[in-house]
């Protein structure tokens, strides 16, 4: 099978017609337009500066914790939260930010650490990096969209950039460039149309607000069930 390839679309589509009792239709579809579209109303023409203090907010109610940072002190506001989250050993996108933000040096000396270990996510050795990033303590991505409202950030995966890496170590950093940040969901579920419209997208898109929480049916709060158990957001100055 090639990949990207879709098979038997036609006769598929055709099956639900039949199953409708009607004909498929295949042109004269029109989108409707809705009068009413309050989804886009909430933060609506908030700067990105307003729209950051929204999301610092939100992290106190997802138990994350927010840092702030420039281009010039995000080394050493990660560092710092490294050192939070008791360091030890660490896995990465393999994500040419790292370098673009100047943070290849912070994971240098890191290493450098003779009992610290550092993964960046390998393609080449497969599951392996999966194996690696259950016995890490901490582990860093970027987020690629970032919703104001619930604290979300958005994690486009790619070969060198798997979702194991914000899942499965026990902590979790994400850095976050203040651009990035949009109102609420509504804008990012546009950006993903338009980049699905233009081309192909990431095979798999997460959407994760802080650490871990799980609350059975008498709502007893349980932290780290199926994820990092802490999170730090650093929200960086990047223009």
């Amino acid at each position: 099978m090639t990949a990207g390839t879709v098979y038997n679309k036609e006769k598929f589509l055709n099956k639900i017609a039949n199953s409708l009792g009607r004909e498929r239709k295949t042109s004269g579809v029109v989108r409707p337009e809705w009068k009413h579209r309050p989804q886009y109303e909430v933060f609506k023409g908030m700067s990105q500066d307003e729209l950051a203090a929204q999301l610092e907010d939100q992290c106190q109610r997802i138990h994350t914790v927010a840092k702030r940072a420039t281009m010039q002190t995000l080394q050493n506001v990660l560092k710092d939260a490294i050192a939070e989250l008791g360091g030890k050993s660490i896995i990465n996108w393999n994500d040419p930010r790292f370098a673009e933000y100047n943070l290849t040096e912070v994971f240098e000396e890191f290493s450098n650490v003779e009992e610290n270990e550092f993964h960046v996510w390998d393609p080449s050795i497969g599951e392996e990096n999966i194996t690696i990033a259950e016995r890490a303590n901490i582990g860093i991505t970027f987020s690629d969209i970032t919703l104001a409202e619930s604290g979300s950030v958005v994690l486009f995966s790619d070969k060198g950039k798997g979702r194991s890496v914000s899942l499965l170590p026990a902590t979790y950093i994400a850095i976050i460039p203040k651009s990035t940040i949009v109102p609420r969901m509504s804008q990012a579920a546009t950006q993903i149309h338009e980049m699905a419209q233009a081309g192909p997208i990431p095979s798999c898109i997460n959407f994760i607000s802080g650490p871990s929480n799980s609350a059975d049916i008498e709502l007893n709060l349980v932290v780290g069930v199926h994820g990092p158990i802490k999170a730090t957001y650093i929200i960086v100055e990047d223009k």
